[in-house]
């Protein structure tokens, strides 16, 4: 079975960093791309960033990148199957429930796979 599973949200006062971890299991690594997303309450769910776990290429979604770009980036680690979004100088704005997100392929303009969400919660 395919599993997706975050951790590492918490509570953290603005200004501060979080790492949040997507360790996937049940399929292949290097053939899909993994991006996370996030909700804040009452809003939809929009994406933040997607990393192809083929060859590396990022890629920041439209609806959030003038927000987080310069402070949030992701990356891979291979050999633990473990997607990573580090959140540095968060912000209040940046309060929302986290998921990572499977898509077959190179992108992550469908997903395939959910994971069950981290909460990150940022105090002023």
């Amino acid at each position: 079975d395919v599993q997706l599973v975050e951790s590492g949200g918490g509570l953290v006062q603005a200004g501060g960093s979080l790492r949040l971890s997507c360790a996937a299991s049940g399929f292949t690594f290097d053939d899909y791309a993994i991006g996370w997303f996030r909700q804040a309450p009452v809003k939809a769910r929009m994406g933040v960033l997607c990393i192809s776990l083929s060859d590396g290429t990022t890629y920041y979604a439209d609806s959030t990148a003038g927000s987080v770009k310069g402070r949030f980036t992701i990356s891979s680690d291979r050999a633990k199957s473990t997607v990573y979004l580090q959140m540095d100088n968060l912000k209040p704005e940046d309060t929302a429930v986290y998921y990572c997100a499977a898509n077959y392929g190179s992108d992550c303009v469908a997903v395939d796979y959910w994971g069950q969400g981290t909460q990150v919660t940022v105090s002023s």
